[in-house]
């Protein structure tokens, strides 16, 4: 793929998600627009990680739209290909059930993920870990957050060996929120 390809594709699923996440905000405290964190984690990807393969990083950008948007499969297989919208789907939580089980689920799920998928996994949690640390919402008690780390190395202790420049940012940003805590 050329850089221009490469380039339109990226700038493509950011104008899709920005639209799809235009009226939703993070649950940090600072009420951050949604766009913000699938960009962290595609540039996580990029500066970290050194992924380069863009279907990954559009599939990073777009992995919360299935879950948290009125996005259709059928959209993001004509816009993006079937090889992002798989990445999407494996990402994807089923939100008819719930939470409780959603998270067992994502644990039990992770080893069994795509090397790219694996990938994402990583960035993402990243991203949420860094937010519970520095923004964590208001309505969530030290317990909760506390919870919530936990629950994150559990998944991220599932897929460990798959990018080791991800894996120590992910334990230097877990390191940091935890210190936050006490």
């Amino acid at each position: 793929m050329g850089a221009e390809n490469f380039t339109g594709l990226i700038l493509e699923a950011i104008d899709f998600a920005a639209d799809k996440h235009r009226y939703q905000r993070r649950k940090g405290s600072d009420a951050s627009p949604y766009i913000n964190h699938p960009i962290e984690v595609a540039r996580l990807l990029w500066s970290i990680g050194g992924v380069r393969n863009p279907n990954i990083l559009a599939a990073a950008i777009l992995h919360d739209t299935l879950e948290d948007t009125d996005a259709a499969p059928a959209e993001l297989s004509t816009r993006f290909g079937a090889s992002v919208l798989a990445l999407v789907r494996e990402l994807t939580d089923d939100k008819t059930l719930p939470q409780a089980e959603r998270k067992r689920l994502q644990v039990e799920h992770a080893p069994h993920l795509s090397f790219n998928a694996r990938l994402i996994k990583i960035a993402d949690k990243t991203s949420n870990v860094r937010e519970v640390g520095e923004t964590p919402p208001v309505d969530w008690s030290r317990q909760r957050r506390s919870d919530y780390l936990d629950w994150a190395d559990e998944v991220i202790d599932r897929i460990r060996g798959t990018n080791e420049a991800l894996e120590r940012h992910y334990d230097d940003v877990m390191k940091e929120a935890r210190a936050k805590l006490k």
